[in-house]
């Protein structure tokens, strides 16, 4: 059997799953990358086969994706082109990670894709979602990258398609200490919005992981740094609690090793919105941007507490057991 699995390149969880997943799939069958997208910031640690420009969602500066730049960087013509011209005649099955190039050339021609994402899992019937519906958002989840079979990750297991998140391994087997300072992860805030608001608090050590900047610098009680995985993960490891987006990988992980959590969903990003809603029903702080919520900042930099859960370690299972995999 030979797999292509393709991956999501908008942002940077979908790419941090896959260093995961890959090494398993590749003890079931030989199995080729596709990646596409352009808003990644990280590396993976093994060959792309395919680089596909995609469907990307910009990153703005104010805490949302900005919907002009996303707009006038569609390439339509490209992405069908792609569409049309990907070799799925050479693979006997397509795993698709929300990447939309290999989802529809799959689609409009025919070809079996198993969609294993957590957007799967955010369209469930039990999925918590936010009291407003985004009727746009949810059918850009539905149509976006549409599979046959669909498996998905989620804070709790919904059903037996859907499961806890996939935790990686360097988090699953460190040995978290704390350092006592904040891990921050904005990428649709800028710099200056962020050290605006994180100045109010002399007395905390944050270190900044930035989209919008390719040296480390230090302003005051601020350590920004252009994101790196390896320098990601000590810092995370060693943090006292993590500021980030309501994305999927970064909250789940820090529920697992028990670090203060305060998310801020991105605007205009539906996922984000139902992620939101699921973890403030956890227990999680949410809130909605941050110059405005430097109290709710203040309460949440003196808790005690944070939420731990410990999921288990299902990725080989699942990925083995599965009969489309057989």
């Amino acid at each position: 059997m030979k797999i292509l699995y393709a991956i999501q390149g908008t942002g940077n969880g979908h790419l941090a799953r896959a260093t995961e997943i890959v090494p398993i799939l590749r003890e079931i069958a030989e199995t080729d990358i596709l990646v596409s997208g352009c808003q990644a910031d990280i590396t993976l640690p093994f060959p792309v086969n395919y680089q596909r420009y995609g469907l990307s969602f910009i990153f703005g500066k104010h805490g949302g994706v900005n919907i002009l730049k996303t707009v006038s960087g569609l390439r339509p013509f490209l992405f069908f082109k792609d569409v049309f011209y990907l070799p799925l005649e050479k693979y006997d099955l397509v795993i698709s990670d929300f990447e939309p190039v290999s989802a529809w050339a799959c689609k409009l021609r025919g070809k079996k894709c198993i969609g294993l994402s957590h957007q799967n899992a955010v369209l469930h019937k039990n999925a918590p979602r936010p009291k407003k519906l985004d009727w746009v958002g949810k059918l850009i989840l539905k149509y976006y990258a549409p599979a046959g079979k669909k498996y998905g990750f989620h804070f709790r297991a919904l059903d037996k398609f859907n499961f806890t998140p996939v935790i990686r391994s360097a988090i699953r087997n460190a040995k978290p200490k704390n350092k006592k300072h904040y891990t921050v992860y904005l990428p649709a805030f800028s710099n200056a919005e962020i050290e605006n608001v994180l100045s109010a608090f002399p007395e905390i050590k944050w270190e900044v992981f930035s989209k919008h900047n390719k040296e480390t610098f230090q302003i005051n009680n601020i350590h920004f740094q252009p994101v790196s995985l390896e320098n990601f993960n000590r810092s995370f490891i060693n943090c006292e609690g993590i500021l980030c987006n309501a994305g999927f990988e970064t909250p789940a992980e820090a529920l697992f090793m028990g670090k203060k959590l305060c998310v801020i969903p991105m605007k205009h990003q539906y996922e984000q919105a139902c992620n939101a809603r699921f973890l403030s029903a956890m227990g999680v702080l949410v809130i909605s941007d941050l110059e405005n919520h430097k109290k709710e900042l203040g309460f949440w930099l003196r808790m005690e507490n944070a939420i731990q859960i410990k999921y288990p370690d299902e990725t080989r299972r699942i990925l083995k057991s599965s009969p489309r995999l057989r």
